[in-house]
């Protein structure tokens, strides 16, 4: 059997699925380039039937992606299969993945279809599929929770009518990682026509285990791992790329395998990942996390100084953590800014560098030294963000220990500036007490949370705001300097975001 492991990334369509992790058009296309720079052989783009919004994303990422096979998620259904092939149909290399579910809990109260009408479902779907391209994958969903024995009847009905991957989920992150690996291994072995296929897997972390069921999936016969950057997505998340590939690159000796990853591109992937969705990645997350080459104890350090190996099982630059930070200043030119940038996975058209160059001028009068971390909050700021109905034109604060602060923010709404002046417990909820007024929304606010993105009194400091109006969650995320004019951002974006996804459910 090849010892090559097919990486399946699923960001674009199951990471997003995070709560309130939404990207918009924008973001998803740069997110898919960095995805390709990284080597993923599938980057499934999104969901097509699910909304304008994902069709037209999935759309421009198939245009843009040359060596990635680009694949869009269908239900087992004709509508979405023909809407996931107007899709993706310009795609170099373009891929369905259609599915159903195969458990008896799902069949019963979600689908109310008999195990005999999901096999003609899903053969007729497949077939249907392969009408479009070669390049079908079909999925059971629920696969850990159903009928071992069911499930090789359904995957045999699959590859009958011409599926090219199967994929075995364990959707709901319940098995165990022995278990897992028995499972795959019995349905492996048992489903006519397996051996002329792709085997793959997709697991979930509901009990921290998606990692472990992952590597005991390969071990016993799957030659593709479907997971997502930073382990994002759907309640605990999924799978996460970096911890599964680096465990394959770091016991090479023990796991047999290898991908076509370019570990150097995990760090900025990840890095984009976290900035494009505001989902912060915990110090402690395994390879990419701030902490995961950090050492405080002083046994530790000493061993460190004497021998990185001592408490390093691999080296920060194999996944692209670059200790050497490039501090620019007000003297640097435009030349300099775009190299870094570059570096950073970043590759601005002219009309972008310059927008940013502008900005990182304005940044560099007010801070002497501005670091590359600095450097990527404008680029997230400026460019990365897309401004729909609200922008911030100007505020100015005043506030006393004892004495409700005041807020006066100056808006553009559409091709309308607005001011208001607010009071409330402090300049930050003052200042979103003022955009309530001026925007005529009051989102409840879920989560607001602060980061310092460099060290130092004058580090950029970045917002995050997770905001929910009419069971839609939007999260908003803002830099700056200064800390009130960050969160304002960051509360800006997202009643954006908001205002942006309520249009799209409306649409559909």
């Amino acid at each position: 059997m090849d010892n090559n492991v097919i990486i399946f990334d699923t960001t674009l369509r199951d990471g997003e699925q995070s709560p309130g992790a939404s990207m918009n058009k924008k973001e998803k296309v740069r997110l898919a380039i960095q995805l390709e720079r990284l080597g993923v052989d599938v980057m499934e783009a999104g969901f097509p039937a699910s909304s304008v919004g994902d069709f037209e994303s999935v759309s421009l990422i198939a245009k843009q992606i040359k060596n990635s096979e680009v694949a869009a998620l269908a239900r087992a259904n004709k509508k979405d299969i023909d809407r996931a092939w107007e899709a993706i149909k310009t795609a170099k290399y373009p891929r369905i993945h259609t599915f159903i579910a195969s458990s008896d809990i799902h069949m019963k109260y979600k689908l109310k279809m008999s195990r005999e009408e999901i096999l003609k479902r899903t053969f007729e779907s497949v077939k249907y599929a392969k009408s479009f391209t070669d390049n079908v994958e079909f999925s059971a969903e629920d696969g850990s929770r159903s009928d071992k024995d069911f499930l090789c009847k359904l995957f045999g009905e699959a590859i009958k009518a011409g599926a090219k991957t199967i994929n075995f989920p364990d959707t709901v992150g319940y098995a165990i990682p022995e278990e897992f690996g028995n499972l795959v291994k019995y349905i492996y072995e048992n489903t006519t026509g397996m051996d002329k296929t792709i085997f793959s897997v997709h697991c979930h972390n509901d009990l921290g285990l998606a990692t472990a069921n992952t590597i005991e999936g390969i071990k016993n016969g799957a030659r593709q791992i479907e997971v997502t950057i930073n382990g994002i997505g759907e309640r605990a998340g999924n799978t996460s790329l970096e911890e599964v590939v680096m465990a394959i690159k770091t016991r090479e000796s023990l796991l047999n395998f290898k991908t076509k990853i370019v570990t150097e591109e995990i760090y900025k992937t990840s890095k984009l990942v976290s900035s494009i969705t505001g989902i912060m990645v915990q110090p402690n997350k395994a390879i990419v996390g701030a902490n995961a080459f950090a050492h405080e104890a002083g046994i530790h350090q000493d061993g460190v100084l004497k021998n990185p190996m001592t408490y390093e099982i691999m080296k920060p630059e194999t996944i692209g953590l670059d200790n050497n930070k490039l501090v620019l200043g007000k003297h640097s030119g435009k030349h300099a800014v775009k190299e870094e940038l570059k570096k950073r996975g970043y590759d601005l058209d002219e009309k972008e560098l310059k927008e940013v160059f502008e900005k990182f001028k304005e940044a560099a009068d007010k801070k002497k030294n501005i670091l590359s971390e600095d450097l990527e909050a404008l680029v997230l700021e400026k460019i990365l963000r897309e401004n729909l109905s609200f922008k911030l034109v100007d505020m100015s604060v005043s506030s006393n220990m004892n004495k409700e602060a005041k807020v006066k923010v100056k808006l553009k709404i559409d091709d309308d500036i607005v001011e208001q002046e607010s009071k409330g417990n402090g300049p930050i909820d003052a200042a979103f007490n003022a955009l309530k007024k001026m925007t005529g929304k009051e989102p409840e606010l879920l989560r607001f949370s602060i980061a310092a993105l460099t060290g130092g009194t004058d580090a950029y400091g970045e917002v995050t705001v997770r905001l929910k109006m009419n069971d839609t969650v939007a999260l908003g995320k803002g830099s700056d300097l200064d800390i009130i004019v960050a969160s304002v951002k960051a509360y800006i974006n997202g009643l954006n975001r908001l205002e942006s996804l309520g249009k799209l459910e409306s649409t559909n």
